[in-house]
């Protein structure tokens, strides 16, 4: 599910200059329009959430794939740059609650020793869907004039599509909870829920019975420092998920499907990084040393790019991708040892919503670099800033190992409801 979900949220990057030749799309409003997208999902995430709690994440899941699909297919009739960004609020508030649901959904089905591994597979599908979304959306913009459209209007449908139908598929075969699931023995399910309510019992032990006003979330200190962390986080990956396609292409006399295979190599690198550091951190039970490394390897692969050649720079953004790519899987294992389980779905739906502004952010100034100085080096030397000060930030932050789990319970406190 994320693979296809990434792939119609990032393959706007290829179209880029197709959108700009048959409707007039400039790179601000370009990078306007791609951050748009953010903005609806912050608005959303939490509400999201809130009915993923009431319905289970079996139907909300299904219902946010295939609404997602219908808009993302949706965008193979734009226009205009009005209706550009229309749609891509539009595809925000369809996906809103999707990733928090997921990692919400983690928390009720795998103890901490293993939800580092689970959560570097689940966040290797955007890696995944990044060396796919290359090559088969360079292959599909190969397609204009097919039909009598244009290659980014048979990108952006049979990629909505494809959500759509995976939609039906996954209500099928999604469980709501370890007892719906006829694939474990009674034994398997018993022993499963008693490992994660231990963990849930150990993170309680401190406080009162009742119930964590969502609003006094914000006012938790650590909240705020994981909603910064995320912000950095994203402010990177964005910028270079969204941008790659253009840095790629400035190389010069390539195809729009040789362009898509070298964006791949990045991400290819990436999905080996995200996975060797899952396993290690969970090994070790020590998330935030590797966070720390993550972000400085990000930092100085941004700023290589800056300062070689076009060839030289791809294999500096191939740094940067396994550094920003491996930080985030790193940083989820943090607030889901340090969040009551009670709070850890909208805790969770907060910290990404906040923490997504920065996918507004960086495409949306990377346009407008662009546009007036007709470089993004400006872009990328900032993006390594960012990654160093979020560095240096994550020693504030508490939570992130097995042996800090008790300590580390500092939420507001419980309200009568």
């Amino acid at each position: 599910m994320f693979i296809v979900n990434y792939i119609d949220r990032v393959n706007i990057g290829f179209a880029q200059d197709q959108l700009s030749t048959d409707i007039g799309l400039s790179a601000s409003a370009f990078g306007f329009g791609a951050g748009l997208f953010f903005i609806a999902y912050a608005i959303f995430e939490v509400p999201s959430n809130v009915l993923l709690e009431r319905f289970g994440a079996k139907i909300w899941l299904t219902r946010i794939m295939i609404t997602w699909g219908l808009v993302a297919a949706a965008m193979a009739f734009v226009t205009s740059a009005e209706m550009f960004y229309v749609l891509r609020f539009l595809l925000g508030v369809a996906e809103a609650g999707f990733f928090p649901a997921v990692i919400y959904y983690f928390t009720r089905w795998l103890p901490d020793a293993d939800r580092g591994r689970a959560t570097a597979i689940f966040l290797m599908g955007s890696g995944t869907a990044s060396v796919i979304a290359g090559p088969l959306s360079g292959a599909l913009l190969e397609m204009h004039g097919f039909a009598g459209h244009s290659g980014w209007q048979w990108m952006f449908f049979i990629e909505g599509a494809a959500s759509v139908v995976l939609g039906f598929i996954a209500f099928r075969l999604l469980d709501n909870r370890v007892e719906d699931a006829k694939w474990l023995t009674d034994e398997e399910k018993a022993a499963l829920n008693r490992a994660v309510e231990a963990e849930q019992t150990v993170r309680a032990a401190s406080r009162d019975t009742g119930r964590v006003s969502r609003w006094k979330l914000l006012a938790d200190p650590q909240m705020l420092l994981f909603c910064w962390l995320y912000f950095a986080i994203s402010l990177a990956l964005y910028a270079v998920t969204f941008w790659l396609p253009s840095i790629v292409d400035d190389i010069g006399g390539l195809s729009d499907f040789e362009v898509g295979l070298l964006v791949a190599v990045p991400w290819l690198c990436a999905i080996a990084a995200v996975y060797v550091s899952g396993r290690a951190s969970d090994r070790t039970g020590k998330r935030r040393p590797f966070l720390i490394a993550a972000l400085i390897t990000g930092s100085v692969g941004t700023f290589l790019a800056t300062v070689v050649s076009p060839w030289a720079g791809l294999g500096a953004l191939c740094i940067a991708a396994m550094g920003f790519k491996t930080a985030s899987p790193i940083f989820w294992t943090i607030p889901q040892s340090y969040l009551d389980a009670r709070v850890a779905a909208p805790a969770i739906a907060l910290i990404n919503s906040v923490g997504n502004l920065g996918g507004f952010v960086s495409p949306t100034v990377f346009g407008i670099l662009q546009d007036t100085t007709g470089s993004t080096k400006g872009g990328l030397i900032g993006l390594s800033v960012v990654g160093v000060i979020a560095a240096v930030t994550v020693a504030l932050v508490r939570g992130g190992g097995r042996n800090e789990q008790r300590g580390a319970a500092t939420l507001p406190e419980p309200v009568e409801t």
